[in-house]
This record gives structure tokens, C-alpha cells and sequence, in this order.
């Protein structure tokens, strides 16, 4: 009996275990600031939750600039105000962002012209020659951006990956959520209703 509970206590850890390892495969050369962020991806329950992570509702984070995949600065505040915009932290080697892909990419085909959809990519365990390979083999509508130094990770007070902020077109919070089961086009369509 013992057994069969820590059999099924240890199979819904899988995916986080398997998070863990790969951020454990980091490089040596760790960026220290991205500490906090690391205890929150490892702390994460898997469930979906939903106006209850990262930014207040109803604030406007702070524009940061980070870079594109080419090494290029981009200031997110042209994405803060005046059009809906949907962020999501991302890896590829997060495993709730690949499931949470489908409902994504599903909301770009709906709103894709209303909306801006925004994939910030973290600097953990990944790299932008990773991220362009990814994009080859599975690429998105989204844009994609590097958020090399954290910046964003800070601004949005980002806990984990597959971490989405719906802003709507004054700039303010109108959904944050952590997970794979996340009701994306509900929270896309609060802002798009209103506008």
C-alpha cells in the first residue's frame, strides 16, 4: 500500500521533476538575479491558476527594454497601451507552455489582428541559437523576444514559465495565470469586448 501512494504521489511530480532537472543542467555561470525566479519554477504548483499570480490586476507594469532573437533592443512599452496585449514567459523546454501551445495559437488565429501576442523567452536553459532552432522545427505566430538580463522577468514579476499577462489597450493587467489549463481565450476575450 505503501508503494502504490508514493507511486502516485511521485507520477504527479513528474513534469516538475523534469523541469527541475533541466534547470539543474544550467551552466555554471548562472545569472544570480534569475534566483528568484528558479525558486518559483521549482515551487509552482502544476495546476492551472488563474488572477491570482505575478502582477496585480488593474496595474501597468513597467516598459523594460529587452531584445529580439537578433540581438536587437525592443521596448515592450510599444506593446503597453493602445492595442490589447498578451505576454507569456516562455521556454522551450517548458513542458506546460507545449501543452498550453494549442489554446495560444488558437487565440492568435481568432484575435491575432486585435490582439499583440508576445512570447518573452527566458534566459534559463536555453539560449537564442536554441530558441531560433526550436522556431524551426515548431515555429509560432507570436513574436518572439529574449529577455537576456531578466528585465522582463522583474517587471512582470513573472513566478514561473507558461505565465501569461492579458493587458488590455490602456496598459492594465486585465488577467495573469500559471499552467497548461489556463482558459486563454476567455481571458483575451474580457479585453477585446471592452474595446
Amino acid at each position: 500500500m505503501v508503494r502504490v501512494e508514493r507511486r502516485a504521489r511521485d507520477a504527479g511530480r513528474g513534469t516538475q521533476a523534469a523541469a527541475c532537472r533541466s534547470l539543474r543542467a544550467a551552466p555554471v555561470a548562472f545569472p544570480f538575479f534569475l534566483f528568484p525566479f528558479l525558486i518559483a519554477v521549482t515551487a509552482t504548483p502544476l495546476a492551472a491558476q488563474t488572477d491570482e499570480v505575478g502582477l496585480p490586476l488593474g496595474t501597468v507594469p513597467e516598459a523594460v527594454v529587452i531584445e529580439d532573437l537578433d540581438g536587437n533592443d525592443v521596448d515592450l512599452a510599444q506593446y503597453i497601451g493602445g492595442k490589447p496585449t498578451l505576454f507569456q514567459f516562455w521556454a522551450h523546454w517548458c513542458e506546460q507552455c507545449e501543452q498550453l501551445k494549442p489554446a495560444m495559437e488558437a487565440a492568435h488565429e481568432k484575435y491575432g489582428d486585435r490582439v499583440n501576442f508576445i512570447a518573452v523567452s527566458v534566459a534559463i536553459n536555453q539560449s537564442k541559437r536554441s530558441i531560433k532552432r526550436h522556431l524551426e522545427k515548431s515555429p509560432t505566430p507570436h513574436v518572439v523576444l529574449w529577455d537576456t538580463r531578466g528585465r522582463a522577468v522583474r517587471a512582470f514579476k513573472a513566478p514561473t514559465t507558461s505565465y501569461v499577462v492579458v493587458l488590455d489597450a490602456d496598459g492594465r493587467v486585465a488577467y495573469t495565470g500559471v499552467g497548461p489549463d489556463q482558459d486563454v481565450d476567455m481571458a483575451i476575450r474580457r479585453v477585446v469586448d471592452e474595446t
